[in-house]
């Protein structure tokens, strides 16, 4: 099968596209017929060597949202069949869906949305699930309280404004200021350039603030919560000890893949309350130019590679 694949960590120029032998298929997987993928942060810092998810071996195939067709169950497998077409957010401690084919566990994948394509299918199971855990999971988050997304116009934000929207919340989109009109399209109630509008000093009593930006920003956002606020961060706690001493709970997470959660934004999706933005499409032999672009910082949405 044809791959995107790295043989050592390091910049993009480590990417080569060639063939990789067809995926080993275990007694609870299924092999998916890759149709579209897309790119998310992860992929690059695991590119880079930032890898917490245990040694690889080389070549390795970066990569983990996938939309496609099953083409091969496993013996264990009950609740798929061939032919089906599904959505996931495989293993990330696996290689990836920079392929052709793609093994993934039976536990971790759902129907794609019914109305959707699979490029669209597939640029959401991994932001859209961050995104709901992030707000509905750790955040708690319920129908008229006060929520701030943090980095409001990329891929995670983009769901996340529209899923606190669904909820009933008001809804605050941070972003940099080229995105206000696409951030209030979306959903958001209110929008604030983080570059350059004071946001401890038009904000508080909040109930949550969903973190996407981390650092010194994050800093401050705790002085906009009101005592028993939530802080929910996928970048990482900046200064705990500072939280836990304005009563603010503060909770640092990474999605994970839960079919439960892939069907409920899989019915959402095909309702329309929440749509998929895909800023640019790359084919599979030009993901070095898509993981550039997204390294660059401040993508509207997603970036879609077409199988």
């Amino acid at each position: 099968m044809k791959a995107e694949m790295i043989y050592r960590y390091g910049g993009p120029e480590e990417l080569h596209y060639g063939d990789m032998p067809m995926p080993t298929l275990n007694h609870d997987d299924v092999m998916i017929k890759v149709l579209a993928t897309s790119v998310n942060p992860v992929d690059y810092k695991v590119r880079e060597g930032h890898d917490k998810w245990g040694h690889r071996k080389f070549p390795v195939i970066l990569g983990w949202d996938v939309s496609g067709v099953i083409e091969q169950v496993g013996r264990d497998v009950k609740d798929f069949n061939v032919g089906d077409e599904v959505y996931a957010r495989p293993d990330v401690s696996r290689n990836g869906t920079y392929a052709e084919y793609v093994a993934v566990r039976a536990s971790e994948i759902a129907l794609k949305p019914l109305k959707l394509d699979h490029l669209q299918s597939a640029v959401i199971p991994l932001a859209g699930l961050t995104a709901y855990q992030g707000l509905f999971t750790h955040g708690k988050l319920q129908e008229g309280q006060r929520v701030l997304i943090n980095g409001a116009s990329g891929g995670v934000g983009s769901f996340a404004v529209q899923l606190a929207r669904w909820k009933g919340a008001f809804v605050i989109g941070a972003a940099s200021g080229d995105n206000d009109g696409f951030v209030i399209e979306l959903g958001a109630d209110e929008f604030i350039d983080y570059k350059t509008e004071d946001v401890v000093a038009k904000l508080d009593n909040l109930d949550l603030v969903f973190d996407l930006i981390g650092g010194d920003q994050q800093r401050q956002l705790i002085n906009i919560l009101k005592p028993g606020g939530i802080l929910v961060s996928t970048v990482g706690i900046t200064d705990a000890p500072s939280a836990k001493a304005a009563g603010i709970k503060t909770v640092a997470y990474m999605a994970q893949s839960e079919p439960e959660d892939l069907k409920i934004l899989a019915k959402l999706a095909d309702e329309g309350t929440i749509k998929p933005y895909i800023s640019s499409v790359f084919l599979l032999s030009d993901v070095n130019k898509a993981q550039e672009l997204m390294e660059k910082g401040h993508v509207r949405g997603k970036i879609g590679i077409q199988i």
